[in-house]
């Protein structure tokens, strides 16, 4: 039988590369994203299914009613959130599943989805959140010194998840991401199903079965 995949919720300031250890989550096969779902209209070249699940105010209000999503936000006019549907599915299939989201989804889910495994991730100091803010050549200094003040209301928040991780070095970030979910997915509450066949198995075994001269 598949082992159902976990749910790993990834939240951390703008800038501590959440994106990047994402992607190189991504391609170690067994993790996946789910496609959220959204009330904003498509913009180019975005496809219904692949980019978003776009639906219409009305829709996505029912799903909200019908406990469909597992969180969910307005932003600028337009609901944003996470379908259990599509979260479920993959997990079903064996995947990890990583959202990546902000504080306020993460303890949405958190209260939905108790056995959602909350990873925080920091920068490792104020000076290198800057940095890497100002390589990205898209914001100017004014929104840079508004993500940094961000920064400082959502990081009190990081007692409060499961994990800590440090973003320094990239390929030592993504192997303690591993760690994590290697971990994680030896927990009992995750492995009831396998040590009750094991304990059925060991209650029937016959060693006069199996003896030989």
């Amino acid at each position: 039988m598949k082992r159902k995949g976990l749910l790993i919720v990834l939240s951390g300031p703008s800038g501590c590369g959440k994106g990047t250890l994402v992607k190189e989550m991504l391609a170690r096969g067994d993790c996946a994203v789910s496609v959220s779902a959204t009330t904003r209209a498509p913009r180019e070249g975005e496809e219904n299914g692949v980019h978003y699940h776009f639906l219409d105010r009305a829709e996505f209000e029912r799903r909200v009613a019908a406990d469909e999503l597992l969180e969910h936000a307005e932003y600028c006019g337009n609901y944003y959130g996470t379908l259990r549907a599509e979260v479920e599915r993959l997990r079903s299939e064996g995947k990890h599943v990583i959202l990546e989201i902000e504080v306020q989804g993460a303890l949405q889910i958190r209260g939905r989805c108790p056995e959602a495994v909350l990873v925080f991730t920091v920068p490792p100091s104020a000076a290198e959140l800057y940095r890497r803010l100002k390589k990205r050549g898209t914001e100017t200094e004014e929104v840079i010194a508004r993500r940094i003040a961000r920064a400082a209301e959502e990081l009190p928040y990081a007692v409060g998840y499961d994990y800590i991780l440090l973003n320094d070095a990239l390929e030592d970030a993504v192997a303690d991401f591993g760690a994590i979910l290697r971990a994680e997915a030896m927990k009992t509450r995750f492995n009831t199903e396998q040590t009750g066949a094991m304990i059925e198995d060991v209650k029937t075994f016959h060693v006069s079965d199996h003896f030989q001269e």
